[in-house]
C-alpha cells in the first residue's frame, strides 16, 4: 500500500483514547508509525487485542522502559530519524521523562511533536486530571445535549475523538506540511478542550443569530423540531428524520399521509410539541422495515437506527465497502479515500513490543546492543 503519508515516521509515545486514534488516522494513511509501548505487563494490554483494538492498528511496537535514562536515549535514537512524535500525557510529563520539546528537538530540529491533553499545555486546569466528559462539559457541548431533564454524555466522541484525535491528526499533517517546507519542526498543542469548541462553532454561530436556546429538545436540532429526531416504530425500533428544507418536509408530509391535513406551519416552535406528537403515533403504525420501504433512498432525508451489530451489513455500507474484516472482527475502514494513493489498514493491532527487534535494527542498533538492552530489561520481548 502507498498511500498519501507513505515515506513519513511518526513515533507514538502509547496512550489511550485520542492519541492512539491519531496514530490510527496517520498509519491508515501509509505513514510508518512507530508505538512505543511499556515494558511491562498492564491492564491497558487488554485494548491492544488485535481482535478488538481499533485504534492500534496500522502500526508497528517496541516496548521501552522510558523510567530508565536508557530506554529514554533508545526513544531519542529512534526520533533523530522521525518526521513527527506524539505523546500523551499531562503537562511536564514528559520534559520529566528526558522526553519533552526541548530535547526531542535538539536531537532533531525537523521534528513535528505533537502533544494530545484534555485541557492544554496551560490554564488553570491545565495538569487537572480529566475525561472526554469534562472537556466537553467546559465548552457548553454537554449542556446542549440529552433530554429537558438532563445533559447526556454522547459517548466518547466529541471530546476524545472528535474534539481530540482528529485534532492532533489534523495539527500533525499540518506542521509535517510546513516542516517539509521551512526544514524547521514545532510543537503542536492539541487539547479536547480546544477541539470539542471548534466543533460546535456552527452552534455557538446559530446561538449569536439568536437562534438557539439553551433549553435543551427546543432546538432544531437538539430533538426539540419534530422534523428533526428519532421516532419509534411498530416493532420498537427507531428511524429518524432530518426534514429540514421545504421540499424535503413537504415529502414527508406526502409519505406519512399528512400533506392535505390543516398542520400549523412547519416553523410554528409552539407546536413543534404537538406534530411530534402526531408523527410519533404515524410512525409506530409500520415497522422500521416498512418505513425503510416507504422512505428509504428518498429526498424526507431518512435512515433506520442502526445498531452497531446491523450497521456493516447494511447495503450502503457493503457497497462502499465501510467496514474492513481485521483479525476476524468487523470494524470501520479507513477514512477519507483518496483515487490515487490508496489508504488502508496496514495491520491488525500489534502485540507490546511485537517489532522490538525489527525497529531497533532498522534504526542502528546492533544485535549485541539490542540483547544488552532486554537483559537489562531496558527493551522488553513481545507481550
Amino acid at each position: 500500500m502507498a498511500g498519501p503519508l507513505t515515506g513519513l515516521t511518526i513515533v507514538e509515545l502509547a496512550g489511550i483514547g485520542p492519541g492512539p486514534m491519531c496514530s490510527m488516522m496517520l498509519g491508515d494513511m501509509g505513514a510508518d508509525v512507530i508505538r512505543v509501548d511499556r515494558t511491562k505487563a498492564h491492564v491497558m494490554d487488554r485494548l491492544a487485542d488485535p481482535k478488538f483494538a481499533v485504534h492500534n492498528r496500522s502500526r508497528r511496537s517496541v516496548s521501552v522502559d522510558l523510567q530508565s535514562k536508557e530506554g529514554v536515549e533508545v526513544v531519542l535514537r529512534l526520533i533523530e530519524k522521525a518526521d513527527g512524535m506524539t505523546e500523551p500525557f499531562r503537562p511536564g510529563v514528559a520534559e520529566r521523562l528526558g522526553l519533552g520539546p526541548d530535547a526531542c528537538l535538539a536531537r532533531n530540529p525537523k521534528l513535528v511533536y505533537g502533544r494530545m491533553t484534555g485541557w492544554g499545555q496551560e490554564g488553570p486546569l491545565a495538569k487537572a486530571a480529566g475525561h472526554d466528559i469534562n472537556y466537553i462539559a467546559l465548552t457548553g457541548a454537554l449542556h446542549a445535549i440529552g433530554g429537558k431533564d438532563k445533559p447526556v454524555p454522547p459517548l466518547n466522541l466529541v471530546g476524545d475523538f472528535g474534539g481530540g484525535g482528529m485534532l492532533l491528526a489534523f495539527g500533525m499533517v499540518c506542521g509535517l506540511f510546513e516542516a517539509q517546507r521551512s526544514g524547521k519542526g514545532q510543537v503542536v498543542d492539541a487539547a479536547m478542550v480546544d477541539g470539542a469548541a471548534l466543533l460546535l462553532g456552527g452552534i455557538y454561530g446559530m446561538a449569536g443569530a439568536g437562534l438557539w436556546s439553551d433549553q435543551r429538545e427546543s432546538n432544531m436540532l437538539d430533538g426539540g423540531a419534530h422534523f428533526y429526531g428519532t421516532y419509534e416504530t411498530k416493532d420498537g425500533k427507531h428511524v429518524c428524520i432530518g426534514s429540514i428544507e421545504p421540499q424535503f418536509y413537504a415529502l414527508l408530509l406526502e409519505k406519512t399521509g399528512l400533506k392535505d391535513e390543516p398542520l400549523p406551519a412547519q416553523m410554528d416552535r409552539k407546536a413543534w410539541g404537538q406534530l411530534k406528537e402526531r408523527l410519533g403515533t404515524i410512525f409506530k403504525t409500520r415497522t422500521r422495515d416498512e418505513w425503510c420501504e416507504i422512505m428509504e433512498g428518498t429526498d424526507i432525508c431518512f435512515a433506520p437506527v442502526l445498531s452497531m451489530k446491523e450497521a456493516p451489513h447494511h447495503a450502503h455500507a457493503k457497497a462502499r465497502n465501510a467496514y474492513v474484516d481485521v483479525a476476524g472482527f468487523p470494524q470501520p475502514a479507513a477514512a477519507p479515500r483518496f483515487s490515487r494513493t490508496k489508504e488502508g489498514v496496514q495491520g491488525p493491532a500489534a502485540r507490546r513490543g511485537q517489532h522490538t527487534d525489527e525497529i531497533l535494527g532498522e534504526r542502528g542498533f546492533s544485535a549485541n546492543e539490542i540483547a544488552e538492552l532486554k537483559a537489562a530489561g531496558v527493551v522488553g520481548p513481545q507481550a
